[in-house]
């Protein structure tokens, strides 16, 4: 039996992203064992993935070194044929090109690509799907076809989620990592002032945004708010989202899991732009952008900290008329 590793040890959107690797190796290989690394926290994503044989789990906040070594220790005794690392970072590099794997793929960008058995380029101004660029690490023992990213939220996210789905509802995800990638709070507050009163407005997102959340409500005049950040799961949180009249989001991770269930979605688009490569993917799906051309957009890949020019105008001059337009 073939024993295949996939290493996407970044951000959550970058390991939804990669399910779909996932989903075209096992097309291939049936009978392949599939293991997953990812980072400690992303883990939950990849519960009840029918593919998955073990996912592997580095903790980059606690001895971060020591958890490396002893990932490399755990991947050379499982003594795979192929790693796959979709990382361009040295850590994630020395363990594939000390795999002792047959087989060791990875991006040129990575400082151990020179130890690896093949190499692909990774090239952001192709305008290709980051989920395209990944598939070329694969494409020479599969095929170049797309295939989408996918999660499998359970029964049990299903009916954990029901009772917020008794009414008409839309989703929202109102925070993002990077400031400049988060659509400006006062105009989250007007696009929901603005919501049509029959369906309620269900906020989600971690622990981390329950802050954000509740200031959107507090400063709101509409009161079908229900704040869910902090109280669901990664796969609850999809599973909610799959169901939903539309879902609102930045570009952050969000977005990639509504392509992961083929659900609604509505991308708003600051700072970065689509040309990146991480667009949305559903069948139902809207980019909403500036509609003036600003000489400073995009100003980086990943987004920043703050406006560097203070002005943030590729958030404030989007229109809420665009937003509910997509509904």
């Amino acid at each position: 039996m073939q024993k295949i590793l996939v290493i996407q040890t970044a951000f959550t959107g970058d390991v939804v992203l990669a399910t779909a690797l996932l989903e075209k190796v096992h097309s291939f290989l049936p009978d392949a064992q599939l293991d997953f690394l990812v980072r400690k926290g992303n883990e939950g994503l990849l519960t009840n993935h029918p593919f998955l044989h073990e996912t592997l789990i580095w903790n980059k906040k606690e001895n971060k070194k020591k958890n490396l070594l002893l990932l490399l220790k755990k991947i050379r005794k499982e003594k795979y044929d192929t790693v796959i690392n979709l990382q361009r970072f040295a850590s994630t590099g020395m363990l594939t090109a000390f795999s002792g794997a047959k087989e060791k793929i990875g991006f040129d960008k990575n400082p151990f690509s020179f130890l690896f058995t093949k190499k692909i380029k990774h090239d952001l101004s192709n305008r290709k799907h980051e989920v395209e660029r990944n598939n070329e690490l694969i494409a020479h023992f599969t095929d170049d076809s797309f295939t989408k990213p996918r999660l499998y939220p359970s029964d049990t996210n299903y009916i954990e989620t029901e009772k917020y789905t008794l009414q008409p509802y839309v989703c929202m995800m109102p925070a993002s990592v990077w400031f400049t990638k988060q659509y400006a709070v006062d105009k989250w507050i007007d696009l929901i002032n603005n919501f049509p009163g029959q369906y309620n407005i269900l906020l989600l997102g971690g622990k981390e945004d329950e802050t954000l959340c509740e200031k959107i409500k507090a400063t709101s005049s509409n009161e079908k708010i229900e704040i869910l950040a902090g109280k669901l799961n990664f796969l609850s949180s999809v599973a909610l989202m799959k169901n939903a009249a539309m879902n609102y989001t930045n570009d952050s991770a969000p977005l990639h899991f509504a392509s992961a269930v083929d659900a609604p979605v509505t991308a708003i688009f600051c700072s970065t732009i689509p040309a990146f490569g991480f667009y949305p993917l559903s069948s139902k799906s809207f980019i909403v952008e500036t509609k003036e051309s600003l000489n400073c957009r995009p100003c980086s890949l990943h987004g920043l900290k703050a406006c560097p020019l203070g002005h943030f105008k590729c958030a404030y001059t989007i229109e809420t008329s665009q937003l509910l337009s997509t509904l």
